[in-house]
């Protein structure tokens, strides 16, 4: 019996590969299409992941991956021993926090209030002028951010000055400065989230709502019962997907926004990673706190795609 099975076991491989290469060869088109993307994440994304090995060595340039001592968990020993790691948690899962309640559920609500409007071309240029700030670099938003609220000449301040008000200084102050970063993502990104979700809306059959108007249900029943269900998978996957990045804030929008005054508040982990490895020249250290985020992130996917499955989605994997 187990010389057959064994047989049984090998026949399968053998007609496993055979499936797989015709699959291939029938399809040698849509690989070849895919190939770019593939050589893309191979060359970028898998051939650099090798460089995690610095995180356990007291790595040197002049010694190389190979030869540099290997030092085990020290990195991780002093990096969570250190007060620094208190501060940067708080303020990463703060900001991360803010962006989950405040920024994630506003695409969704203005792709309803857009799949809403029935005159095509106000929806078309609503679309536009929501979508153009995605475009712009975070130097800029940065820098719009500035003229509007620097204590000097920003507009804002120079409004309250006209109205016999005392200057504010709103860059420098801690309590805004998380507020502040999650204003800035909402105008930037707001718009170019609903892309998805309204993909999503085109894909519900129009019968629905055709039986809920016969059932007597207004616009807002609509909404309720056919419009968020039928996007609810993509509402899923999208937030297990934003889960996954909450030790990810974005380097560049903050590092910018940083100032000396805020910097209690302000520095994250990429900013710490930037300080010390690119800066000082802690290139392990570096590495070790990197892992550290990645692995939270992948814990934190698979936490919340495992509880999606729970409540019967489908989740991303």
């Amino acid at each position: 019996m187990i010389a057959s099975s064994r047989r049984i076991n090998a026949s399968e491989l053998v007609t496993g590969r055979t499936s797989v290469w015709k699959s291939v060869k029938r399809d040698k088109f849509l690989y070849l299409l895919a190939l770019p993307g593939i050589l893309y994440f191979l060359l970028f994304r898998y051939v650099p992941m090798w460089g995690i090995l610095i995180a356990f060595q007291e790595y040197s340039p002049f010694q190389g991956f190979l030869n540099s001592p290997w030092i085990g968990l020290e990195h991780f020993r002093r990096f969570f021993s250190n007060p620094d790691f208190v501060v940067l948690l708080r303020n990463t899962l703060a900001i991360n926090f803010l962006n989950l309640v405040f920024f994630f559920p506003l695409p969704i609500v203005l792709a309803v209030m857009l799949n809403e409007v029935r005159n095509r071309f106000y929806k078309r240029m609503v679309q536009s002028i929501i979508y153009l700030p995605h475009f712009l670099s975070w130097v800029i938003i940065v820098g719009i951010t500035f003229l509007l609220f620097s204590l000097g000449d920003g507009v804002i301040n120079k409004v309250l000055a006209a109205l016999g008000h005392e200057k504010f200084d709103f860059l420098t102050n801690k309590s805004l400065f998380w507020i502040m970063l999650t204003l800035q993502s909402i105008w930037k990104d707001a718009g170019w989230g609903t892309i998805l979700f309204l993909a999503a809306m085109a894909s519900i059959d129009p019968q629905l709502y055709e039986a809920s108007r016969i059932d007597g249900a207004g616009r807002f029943r609509q909404i309720w019962h056919v419009t968020l269900p039928g996007i609810r998978s993509v509402i899923v996957i999208l937030l297990i997907l934003r889960i996954g990045h909450v030790m990810d804030v974005g380097f560049e929008q903050v590092f910018l926004m940083m100032n000396g005054a805020v910097a209690e508040v302000a520095d994250v982990f990429d900013t710490y990673v930037y300080r010390l490895g690119v800066r000082q020249g802690q290139f392990s250290f570096s590495t070790a706190v990197g892992l550290f985020k990645s692995v939270v992130g992948l814990l934190m996917v698979i936490a919340a795609n495992r509880l999606a499955k729970k409540f019967g989605e489908d989740g991303v994997y």
